[in-house]
């Protein structure tokens, strides 16, 4: 075990899959992650959650991870694993078949939805009446409606009635091709739409990628421009996946003191009086420091001194870095002011985290916590002191970066 705490630690800080094997080589669990190495680690930190591979932990004898450029990449590999591999501990984790699956109809303008097991299984499905031409999947833990949101922006994907003569809501936000108002013929929107969206789905996105670079060169060539400004955009977009919020909450809701301690990302604003404004973010990986992940920030748009302004920058910019893998909660030092400001930020960026502040009272001689997320009262309630420690240190590493910029160690 101590061998794989070690390998765990060179893991990947990037999202993507890992892989349990036994002593005979066979490959017994996929997980996805956000982060590889911190839910990696999470595995041999000595804390075990209910689910059937933390069970028997002692049969992995070796791991492996693959790197992806995103979660939603994470998510199709990990289901393609599963597929061809059925994982013993995958398997006999499931519950009463409620996997998900994504499926693509069969019709003169397919349609992208997402069906659970027992529905596509059911010799009388009730949640699907329509053909279908693919299946993907399983997906466990999938934010399915987070999901065809980001597939829906990717590829614009339409489920709006054909030729109706009314432009749909996602027309009106470029989000469908035309199919309800006749602007885009049937051969025209499988080759467009469903065609790149079948390949990524198959796991085939730099195929994708080069298809579209192709189009745009021979779009431009034609001078089509409107296309080839669709195209550059579609491979910007797909370059840059933001799918934060894919990966559902399972590990955090409810969290109880069988399962490995939470990621948490503390926040803390620094400043004398108006000037000199900075922000810290500190970073806690299975109850301790991980200093690789620290980072500071200079405030650059708040102007007067407002801590709750100089909060909400700093998640904005935090929020814009993609490669950097996301916490399991987020906590601020402050009250309801600053939870509040942070929720509107994660709101803004579809971010699904639970958000902890602690203010220091009206005397500032006690703490109090608040909490974005009822169901976390509980796990507050017995991990007080990890939190105080969380803040107390991003408190020190913001004062630390304000004496640095102003020369005082």
């Amino acid at each position: 075990m101590y061998l794989l705490l070690n390998k765990a630690k060179k893991a990947s800080l990037t999202p993507g899959i890992y892989l349990f094997y036994d002593k005979q080589k066979e490959l017994i669990y996929v997980g996805k992650a956000t982060n590889l190495r911190s839910r990696i680690r999470s595995y041999f930190a000595g804390q075990k959650s209910m689910r059937p591979i933390e069970s028997f932990i002692n049969e992995v004898k070796n791991i492996r991870w693959i790197k992806t450029d995103s979660v939603l990449e994470a998510i199709i590999l990990e289901a393609k694993y599963i597929k061809k591999f059925q994982p013993k501990y995958n398997v006999l984790g499931k519950d009463d078949k409620s996997w998900n699956y994504l499926i693509i109809t069969k019709e003169k303008f397919p349609r992208l939805e997402f069906i659970r097991e027992h529905d596509l299984h059911s010799a009388r499905p009730t949640r699907h009446l329509r053909p279908i031409r693919h299946i993907f999947g399983p997906f466990p833990g999938l934010n399915a409606q987070a999901t065809l949101k980001i597939l829906r922006r990717l590829f614009t994907y339409s489920t709006c009635e054909p030729n109706s003569g009314k432009p749909c809501f996602y027309r009106q936000l470029n989000q469908c091709l035309g199919v309800c108002t006749g602007e885009i013929s049937s051969a025209e929107y499988n080759r467009k739409v469903i065609k790149p969206l079948v390949a990524f789905l198959s796991g085939k996105k730099k195929a994708v990628l080069r298809a579209f670079e192709k189009q745009m060169r021979s779009a431009a060539k034609s001078e089509n421009f409107e296309e080839a400004a669709r195209l550059r955009n579609q491979t910007f977009n797909l370059q840059k996946i933001q799918d934060f919020a894919l990966i559902s909450q399972s590990f955090i809701r409810p969290i109880s003191p069988l399962r490995p301690i939470p990621t948490i990302e503390g926040y803390d604003i620094s400043n004398l009086g108006s000037t000199g404004m900075v922000g810290s973010l500190v970073t806690f990986v299975n109850g301790e420091p991980d200093k690789s992940l620290y980072r500071k920030f200079k405030i650059r748009t708040v102007s007067g001194q407002s801590d709750v302004d100089c909060l909400a920058e700093v998640l904005k910019r935090r929020l814009n870095h993609a490669d950097w893998p996301l916490p399991d909660i987020i906590l601020v030092d402050g009250g309801k002011p600053q939870a509040n400001a942070a929720r509107k930020v994660l709101n803004k960026k579809c971010v699904q985290r639970p958000i902890v502040g602690i203010a220091k009272g009206p005397a500032r001689k006690k703490n109090e916590f608040f909490t974005s997320d009822p169901k976390l009262a509980a796990w507050i309630k017995e991990n007080k002191t990890l939190l105080i420690r969380v803040r107390d240190e991003a408190h020190r590493f913001a004062i630390k970066y304000q004496r640095q910029l102003r020369r005082l160690v």
